[in-house]
């Protein structure tokens, strides 16, 4: 038994191969990516960003920070949908709502501040929306307001509230020299139980729990959105930005951003200081506007009703036989009117002009002589005239 042939439409794979799919959600990286060196977005991205939410398509902050920082460009943009943040450690959605969560153990935790404040580095406990730290630090401080950050808390020893506090992450904050030096000591003292990230920041260290990642938050995004990764466009320019670019379908790193986050990447945008954002977006996502289709050229093989009969072709002829200037010839009879030959089709001249031929002897043969001769398939000159206004052409090969 044969089987049925497909009737499904088939996409060929040039065409596959050649159309994106339709990007729905862009997930964007806040500090070096959204935001410039200056702390500021730019009037492009913001056009941008606001025309891909005319456009219908969801936009996401996808930051380091607490949900606290982002609190002027959710309403800037008047955002509505899920937000990632804490390095993908808090999920909320668009009223403010937490939907994941992920905490680092106590036992961890503790070592981490003990191990970091013995060799003098400022250590923050990022617990919510809260900033908490041990002793009141200016330099620190103000490190945090820069990136529009809420004031931390003041609180005492941080590990006295490990029982009592859930903590989703840690930072410490010193010389970047020594920054880098920890890590590599941190990496020895907790191997694979907590994870070491760092967002772009060369003073600061960040310890999340292993595993987690602003890439891990996305895909559990997806899911409660209903939204394909290939339908994605993520942004960003530091290494905690990587397991999100590789998520989406398209992962874009910005110009300024270190050559693994570029080959991790699948396109390398502009830097954050010119409108790396905006280009990305406007290459992937808004759409263009449809140009005017151009006039079709006129083609010269044709000849306009208004244009003279050439000289010596019938209708030259005619026309010269029903001019009241001359008298008519002999052979006017030949040239008999269109109406009283309505059985003879309108042929083509070799300049494309259309006329009704002179009847000729072979009109006067009896029907029954045209009856026995056999049939002769159509000739491409005994077309119909085409409507009035259009052209005939003549193309040599």
């Amino acid at each position: 038994m044969s089987a049925s042939p497909n009737t499904s439409p088939t996409v060929p794979m040039t065409q596959l191969a050649t159309q994106p799919p339709t990007i729905k959600l862009v997930v964007i990286d806040v500090d070096g990516t959204l935001l410039n060196s200056q702390h500021q977005v730019s009037a492009r991205t913001e056009a941008a960003v606001k025309a891909a939410i005319a456009q219908g398509v969801q936009v996401m902050l996808a930051t380091g920070k607490t949900r606290g920082a982002a609190t002027s460009l959710i309403k800037r943009f008047d955002l509505k949908t899920p937000g990632i943040y804490s390095q993908g450690l808090m999920v909320y959605d668009g009223d403010g709502n937490v939907l994941h969560q992920q905490t680092l153990d106590a036992a961890i935790s503790r070592l981490v501040i003990t191990f970091a404040e013995d060799r003098g580095f400022v250590v923050l406990a990022y617990s919510g929306t809260r900033i908490l730290m041990r002793a009141r630090h200016e330099e620190a401080i103000q490190g945090l307001m820069r990136y529009h950050e809420t004031e931390p808390e003041v609180v005492g020893p941080l590990q006295n509230l490990l029982s009592t506090e859930p903590i989703n992450k840690l930072v410490a904050v010193g010389d970047p020299r020594q920054v880098k030096a920890l890590r590599w000591q941190l990496n020895i003292q907790i191997g694979d139980q907590a994870k070491l990230v760092q967002a772009g920041v060369p003073n600061m260290l960040e310890v999340v729990p292993a595993g987690s990642s602003k890439g891990s938050a996305l895909r559990q995004v997806l899911q409660t959105l209903q939204i394909p990764a290939d339908q994605v466009l993520a942004i960003g320019d530091a290494e905690n930005d990587i397991e999100m670019i590789r998520v989406a379908g398209i992962g874009v790193a910005m110009g300024q951003a270190e050559q693994q986050i570029k080959d991790a990447a699948d396109h390398v945008t502009a830097t954050n200081d010119q409108d790396g954002v905006a280009e990305a977006l406007e290459r992937f996502v808004l759409k263009k506007p449809e140009p005017e289709p151009e006039p079709a050229p006129e083609s010269s093989a044709s000849t306009p009703p208004e244009a003279a009969a050439a000289p010596g072709t019938p209708d030259a002829e005619a026309s010269e036989a029903d001019d009241p200037a001359e008298p008519a010839a002999d052979n006017t009879a030949d040239a008999t009117p269109a109406a009283s030959t309505p059985d003879t089709p309108p042929q083509a001249t070799p300049g494309g002009a259309w006329y009704k031929p002179a009847a000729d002897a072979s009109d006067d043969a009896p029907d029954d002589a045209s009856d026995d001769a056999p049939d002769k398939p159509d000739d491409p000159a005994d077309k119909p005239p085409s409507e009035p206004g259009a052209s005939s052409s003549t193309t040599t090969r």
